[in-house]
């Protein structure tokens, strides 16, 4: 069933309080980035997939693709074999000669088919690295080799290395020797606040990731800075949105938690804030974060103060001034970006999925609340497709699932509800006698920044609730003189019902409209 009233209530009180002043853009964050992250289809299942996927995605209106630049694959057999070894040793960890050239392929070839269909790369280089630029894991703790202690050092040099060979000015070893086009948003780092991803998150008692981090940002942004990027796009943070209160070596730790410790707030116990007088506070352009949650309504914040969804995104940059405020150690005013959101769905995943209905429900709130705030820039969908299950496993079984399955489209690339609500989110609210209706949206799938006088028109269309009539249009249509397609109106309809928006063109795909939402 759609989203009930009660459930939309909070977040519509703020729709109606922005409509009823004079300016809605300037309250309002109606300049967001449309990125969508999707490894598998982008990178690892090869260019036909690869190039599919991207046209899937410019035709819903994605602006930018997130991409996991992972350590340990460009470094993949780098030091195997002789003549491996002999070329590593020739050229140093910092030049991208340094690596097996087909390393490369994926990330170059991407690059390039972004460039050709006008959507930006946003490369996040992340450790695990390899094995030899993580430190030795103590007898205790081998089982976290993979992600223990990356060396600072060597993951300048790794950072070094893709800054070199994206900053436009490079030319691919094969493939007909081109230049690989330039990319100019980055991120450091994958939710480093998760044991998953770097160890130890505690250590002896004490916190020790967020100081871990640190000096890998600093490492990161510095290789960054050398290698011409200096004035690109910078994230940090990529943080998790949950965690847990143990204190073990692979426990994740709450974002809030995480950020002040990183941060070195007041009542700190890390020992490395003395990197903050060597090099200065954190450079970056937005605080990035991944503000999922698996079950609940991205209305229902998490029973933990210290955790960051969907539900309370709002406290995140406020968290960020604060800390500013106190420390000097970060800027103040900093962008956020949603870099990871989504949900699984049941089906498939009938263990951790929520239904379709819902799905689409889901996501269209998160970009109406991310709408709502002025301080975030970006949200981003987490996945275009749903992925493989582990045959491996029965299918009777969780493991089967562990996967994600949160695609707006199915494994077969059948459109779930949520595909058409992420091309054209809406929301709609009925409030009075006679029934007065404030509706919001976004044609996302359409070019942004039309020309004056070429812009597009939104029609609102009406249902009865009896089903004595069909769709039909109600009020005049809305001009969309948005950049990004968001439109904003009220109409007034004749009894309970339903409403949708409704677009037409003489343009390819000529005519779309949105979800229906039930008005009473």
């Amino acid at each position: 069933m759609p989203i009930t009233h009660r459930l939309f209530a909070p977040v519509v009180a703020l729709l109606i309080v922005l409509m009823a002043i004079a300016a809605v853009p300037a309250h309002a964050s109606d300049d967001q980035q449309s990125i969508m992250m999707d490894d598998d289809q982008l990178l690892y299942s090869g260019d036909q997939v690869r190039d599919a996927a991207l046209h899937k995605m410019a035709a819903a209106g994605v602006d930018m693709v997130r991409v996991t630049v992972l350590w340990s694959v460009v470094a993949d057999r780098a030091r195997t074999g002789k003549a491996n070894r002999k070329r590593f040793d020739k050229y140093g960890a910092a030049n991208p000669k340094a690596y097996p050239k087909l390393n490369w392929d994926r990330y170059d070839r991407l690059v390039r088919a972004c460039r050709q269909l006008g959507i930006w790369p946003y490369f996040d280089l992340t450790p695990p690295g390899p094995r030899w630029a993580h430190a030795r894991a103590p007898r205790s703790e081998r089982a976290n080799q993979k992600t223990w202690m990356p060396k600072p050092s060597e993951f300048a040099k790794f950072v070094e290395a893709v800054g070199r060979r994206f900053s436009g000015a490079y030319k691919d070893e094969n493939d007909r020797h081109q230049l690989i086009p330039l990319v100019f948003v980055w991120s450091l780092g994958n939710e480093p606040n998760q044991g998953g991803w770097l160890t130890p998150q505690w250590w002896h008692g004490k916190l020790y990731s967020p100081r871990l981090y640190r000096t890998l940002y600093f490492a990161g942004r510095r290789a960054l800075d050398k290698t011409g990027h200096g004035r690109d796009a910078i994230f940090g943070g990529e943080t998790a949105p949950l965690g847990s209160s143990k204190r073990q070596t692979r426990s994740p730790v709450r974002p809030k938690l995480f950020v002040e410790q990183l941060l070195c707030a007041n009542g700190h116990t890390d020992a490395g804030c003395s990197d903050f007088d060597k090099y200065g506070p954190l450079q970056m352009t937005a605080w990035a974060h991944h503000p999922y949650t698996k079950f609940l309504s991205p209305l229902q914040r998490d029973k933990n103060s210290d955790s960051i969804t969907m539900a309370n995104i709002g406290e995140l940059p406020t968290l960020l001034d604060d800390l500013s405020a106190q420390t000097g150690h970060i800027g103040t005013g900093l962008p956020v970006v949603s870099t990871e959101f989504g949900y699984e769905t049941n089906p498939p995943d009938k263990y951790v999925g929520i239904s379709l209905r819902k799905q689409a429900d889901y996501l269209t709130l998160g970009d109406f609340i991310t709408y709502l705030n002025p301080r975030i820039a970006g949200n981003t969908q987490f996945l275009l497709r749903d992925v493989a299950p582990l045959r491996k496993y029965p299918k009777t079984s969780r493991h089967y699932w562990f996967t994600y399955q949160s695609g707006i489209l199915t494994r077969s690339g059948k459109a779930k509800p949520s595909a058409q609500a992420y091309a054209m989110p809406f929301v709609a609210q009925g409030t009075g006698t006679p029934l007065v209706a404030n509706v919001w949206g976004q044609l996302r799938f359409r070019p942004n920044n039309l020309p004056e006088g070429a812009q597009d028109q939104v029609q609102i269309e009406f249902k009865p609730a009896d089903g004595s009539a069909d769709w039909a249009p109600l009020g005049d249509p809305i001009t969309v003189t948005n950049g990004r397609g968001y439109f904003a109106g009220q109409v007034t309809a004749p009894a309970a019902g339903q409403l949708r928006a409704s677009w037409s063109s003489s343009q390819f795909p000529y005519s779309a409209h949105s979800r229906a939402y039930p008005i009473s």
